[in-house]
């Protein structure tokens, strides 16, 4: 990983990787620097307007050096490996900005794209901000829990009847436990498939998932006709939430709000 360098203010020529990235660039007052992103990367809505380099997890060299980047801020996580030895290999200042599912986990990722980009006051300022929102957002989610924290089984996707969810240690994991849920799957780490018997023991109260069209959709009907799901608890109340991707999960400037929200969906009534 080469090592961060400071810009001249303003200079156009950064290519930011990752949706958390791209939303603290804008956030910090900087996305006039920005000359391109990644396929994750869809908020604010005048980031879509930059070219798009391609998935963060599945980038060409050639896709990435088109758009003629002078420093690349990326989230932890991009590649493929060999993609990322030739950006390094070019001499571009390739700036990996840590994951963190947590508040101080998105200060972090706040503090140092501003030492990358040279703004550190900046950031400082923001960071400071958003931790007192999250701050807020805990309490309040802790308040509306009480002593009974609802149990929320984050569903990445049904496809062919086979449920995929998340263990422990991922953003869905960290995003449940701060709206004062509890993650019903302490069994594994990472996103995983599930069989029919771990889902119904793992006894949800709502199902979370991801707000999705296209290949990936499952009606609610159909989510809740699923062997595995139907006895659930969750299932008997109908209980599932759908949030966007990005917001839900991207631990960025908006996830106080997205707490909230997931909390509000979560205790409602």
């Amino acid at each position: 990983m080469m090592p961060a360098v400071a810009q001249a203010e303003g200079e156009k020529n950064v290519l930011a990787i990752g949706g958390s990235v791209t939303e603290i660039i804008y956030a910090l007052g900087e996305g006039d620097r920005l000359i391109g992103r990644d396929s994750t990367s869809s908020y604010p809505p005048e980031a879509t307007g930059l070219p798009d380099v391609g998935y963060m997890r599945a980038l060409a060299p050639e896709g990435v050096l088109s758009v003629g980047p002078g420093m690349i801020i990326s989230e932890d996580g991009a590649g493929p490996p060999e993609t990322i030895e030739v950006l390094q290999a070019a001499n571009i200042p390739f700036i990996t900005v840590p994951d963190g599912y947590s508040a101080e986990g998105i200060v972090q990722k706040i503090l140092t794209v501003g030492e990358a980009l040279d703004v550190e006051a900046a950031s400082i300022a923001l960071a400071s901000d958003v931790r007192m929102k999250l701050q807020e957002a805990e309490e309040a989610a802790d308040a509306l829990a009480g002593d009974a924290p609802k149990r929320v089984l984050f569903i990445l996707s049904t496809q062919d009847g086979r449920i995929m969810a998340s263990g422990t240690n991922t953003a869905a994991s960290g995003i449940i436990e701060m709206a004062g849920g509890v993650n019903a799957v302490t069994a594994f780490e990472g996103y995983k498939p599930m069989s029919d018997e771990a889902v119904i023991a793992a006894a949800p109260d709502v199902i979370l998932m991801m707000d999705r069209s296209g290949d990936h959709f499952v009606s609610d009907d159909d989510l809740f006709a699923l062997p595995a799901i139907a006895t659930t608890p969750a299932a008997q109340t109908q209980s599932v939430v759908r949030m966007n991707g990005l917001y839900l999960l991207g631990f960025g400037p908006r996830t106080a709000d997205a707490v909230l929200d997931l909390t509000a969906a979560l205790y409602k009534g």
